[in-house]
């Protein structure tokens, strides 16, 4: 799964600089359903509350799976979208995708979702192959 890169983007980044706006509109047009599920979940953390908001629900095929796999999988992609977002994104498997505030309130539960217990508590035979 690749970003649809435009060629100003890919000028900028090779002069050096990237406008990390453009960046960020990039992984949007490219990952549509990981910046759909992403979005979704900031804007539940912002109207309900609570420590976290995550998603449960597989994705509907592959190629989704894909995109969130490869938004959460890139060190920059990640980065750009916790920065543009203000969150700290946290990821269990093929699809259970956190969100959690930015502030010390949230580091336990943040600390608790990505633990070694949890991750072995998420698993189940269904998501094997995921």
């Amino acid at each position: 799964m690749s970003l649809d890169v435009s060629p100003v983007l890919l000028e900028q980044a090779e002069r050096g600089e990237v406008d990390e706006k453009e960046f960020v509109d990039c992984v949007r047009t490219s990952l549509p359903f990981a910046w759909d599920m992403i979005s979704d979940l900031v804007a539940r953390l912002k109207v309900d509350g609570g420590e976290f908001a995550d998603n449960t629900t597989p994705p509907p095929n592959e190629h989704a799976r894909g995109q969130l796999l490869r938004a959460l999988a890139s060190d920059a992609i990640r980065g750009a979208l916790e920065r543009h977002f203000g969150v700290k994104l946290a990821f269990q498997n093929c699809h259970r995708v956190a969100v959690f505030p930015l502030d010390a309130a949230s580091d336990h539960a943040h600390a608790r979702f990505t633990s070694v217990r949890s991750q072995i508590l998420n698993q189940s035979p269904e998501l094997r192959d995921c």
